[in-house]
Protein backbone atom coordinates (compact mmCIF):
# COMPACT_ATOMS: atom_id res chain seq x y z
CA UNK A 1 0.00 0.00 0.00
CA UNK A 2 0.83 3.48 -0.71
CA UNK A 3 1.08 5.66 1.93
CA UNK A 4 0.79 8.78 0.08
CA UNK A 5 -1.29 10.87 2.20
CA UNK A 6 -4.46 11.85 0.16
CA UNK A 7 -6.57 13.36 3.01
CA UNK A 8 -6.01 16.06 4.54
CA UNK A 9 -7.42 18.96 6.26
CA UNK A 10 -6.25 22.67 8.14
CA UNK A 11 -8.26 25.33 9.19
CA UNK A 12 -6.72 27.40 6.06
CA UNK A 13 -8.85 25.46 3.35
CA UNK A 14 -12.71 24.85 3.25
CA UNK A 15 -12.81 25.63 6.95
CA UNK A 16 -10.84 22.56 8.04
CA UNK A 17 -13.18 20.02 6.75
CA UNK A 18 -11.17 17.12 4.88
CA UNK A 19 -10.17 17.57 1.36
CA UNK A 20 -7.87 16.14 -1.32
CA UNK A 21 -4.35 16.79 -1.02
CA UNK A 22 -3.52 19.62 -3.57
CA UNK A 23 -6.81 20.75 -3.96
CA UNK A 24 -9.77 22.57 -2.39
CA UNK A 25 -11.94 19.65 -3.05
CA UNK A 26 -14.17 18.26 -0.15
CA UNK A 27 -14.05 15.01 0.55
CA UNK A 28 -17.69 14.94 1.28
CA UNK A 29 -18.08 16.38 -2.09
CA UNK A 30 -16.00 13.85 -4.10
CA UNK A 31 -18.34 11.10 -2.53
CA UNK A 32 -21.23 12.83 -3.33
CA UNK A 33 -20.62 13.07 -6.82
CA UNK A 34 -19.61 9.45 -6.89
CA UNK A 35 -23.10 8.29 -5.04
CA UNK A 36 -24.82 10.47 -7.69
CA UNK A 37 -23.08 7.80 -10.73
CA UNK A 38 -20.58 10.61 -11.73
CA UNK A 39 -17.57 8.10 -12.98
CA UNK A 40 -14.31 9.03 -11.21
CA UNK A 41 -12.88 10.21 -15.27
CA UNK A 42 -15.83 12.35 -15.20
CA UNK A 43 -14.95 14.04 -12.15
CA UNK A 44 -11.42 14.40 -12.93
CA UNK A 45 -12.42 16.10 -16.22
CA UNK A 46 -14.65 18.49 -14.76
CA UNK A 47 -12.13 19.73 -12.14
CA UNK A 48 -8.56 19.96 -13.48
CA UNK A 49 -6.63 20.21 -10.42
CA UNK A 50 -8.09 16.63 -9.51
CA UNK A 51 -6.16 13.45 -10.83
CA UNK A 52 -7.47 9.29 -11.01
CA UNK A 53 -4.22 8.94 -9.02
CA UNK A 54 -5.18 11.21 -6.20
CA UNK A 55 -9.07 10.46 -6.42
CA UNK A 56 -8.21 6.17 -5.89
CA UNK A 57 -5.80 7.12 -3.14
CA UNK A 58 -8.39 9.18 -1.49
CA UNK A 59 -11.15 6.39 -1.62
CA UNK A 60 -8.44 3.77 -0.62
CA UNK A 61 -7.33 6.01 2.19
CA UNK A 62 -10.76 6.35 3.56
CA UNK A 63 -11.65 2.87 2.56
CA UNK A 64 -8.22 2.12 5.38
CA UNK A 65 -9.71 4.57 8.18
CA UNK A 66 -13.23 2.64 8.12
CA UNK A 67 -11.58 -1.05 8.56
CA UNK A 68 -9.50 0.66 11.32
CA UNK A 69 -11.94 2.15 12.90
CA UNK A 70 -14.36 -1.24 12.74
CA UNK A 71 -11.45 -3.29 14.27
Amino acid sequence: MNDEKWIVSDKDHLGGKPRVQGTRISVAFLLECLASGTSVAEIVNAYPTLTENAVQGALRELAHQKEAAAA
